[in-house]
């Protein structure tokens, strides 16, 4: 199957998604959820899910998206003395560091938002001598392989190849996920640099993938990596430069 297939079937898998969650009314605001990472009727209730997990008690730091679903669990991390660090929309400035000691303990709720962290946390590029213990994804489909598509732009699997890049996460660290119990579909098909999920987490259910079907990408694979990301994302040129001592 070449990849211009499966990108097809991915976008299928999307619009099945938005559509059946819109018709279950279980979609919820920023509407409409087309071209989105679908927030959910039960997102706390699975964020508390993920909060029990041992994978996640024990992580000291915990990466993030920065989509609606997902904010919960931001919040509980923050509130669970967590050091958060946040992908910043369309990777644009890089990440967000917050660490719960400078955030006031009744602004954790705000600091958990997009904006909010911009306001309570720092803008960082170099996570070079930190450890990712956890690594939280958006996504609009999953399956119980271990299979995720999220919404198109290819974000959190860069993000992660920066991350693998940078030495601050490896093969072990869990990958997880907060999906409304109907995004789990049959199949997604996966490309080298799709980043598949350890742990799925709805309002009703947790589901850990014994056995990983799918590897994880290695790193940033520079040949795929379309100009235009390379050219509107700073730290990627700053990374590319470091690595192979040019632009």
């Amino acid at each position: 199957m070449i990849s211009k297939d499966i990108k097809r079937i991915k976008e299928s898998i999307r619009e099945r998604i938005w559509t059946t969650l819109e018709k279950n009314q279980v979609d919820r605001f920023p509407k409409p959820i087309l071209g989105r990472i679908p927030n959910f009727l039960g997102a706390e209730k699975a964020a508390e899910k993920l909060s029990n997990l041992e994978e996640f008690k024990k992580a000291r730091v915990i990466f993030f998206n920065p989509d609606s679903p997902q904010r919960p669990a931001r919040f509980l991390a923050l509130k669970n003395g967590k050091i958060v660090v946040m992908a910043t929309p369309r990777l644009k400035k890089g990440f967000l560091l917050l660490e719960p000691s400078n955030i006031p303990r009744d602004k954790i709720w705000q600091a958990s938002s997009i904006r909010g962290a911009f306001k309570y946390g720092k803008i960082i590029e170099d996570l070079e001598g930190m450890k990712i213990d956890l690594k939280v994804a958006g996504s609009v489909a999953v399956t119980l392989k271990g299979g995720r598509v999220g919404k198109g732009g290819g974000y959190s699997d860069l993000e992660y190849a920066i991350l693998r890049e940078l030495g601050v996460l490896d093969d072990s660290t869990p990958i997880a996920t907060t999906v409304h119990d109907l995004q789990i579909v049959n199949e997604i098909p996966m490309l080298k640099h799709d980043v598949p999920i350890d742990i799925i987490v709805t309002p009703n259910r947790v589901i850990k993938i014994k056995e990983s079907y799918y590897p994880k990408p290695k790193g940033i694979y520079w040949d795929i990596l379309p100009k235009e990301k390379l050219d509107s994302i700073p730290i990627l040129t700053k990374l590319k430069s470091r690595l192979w001592g040019r632009i």
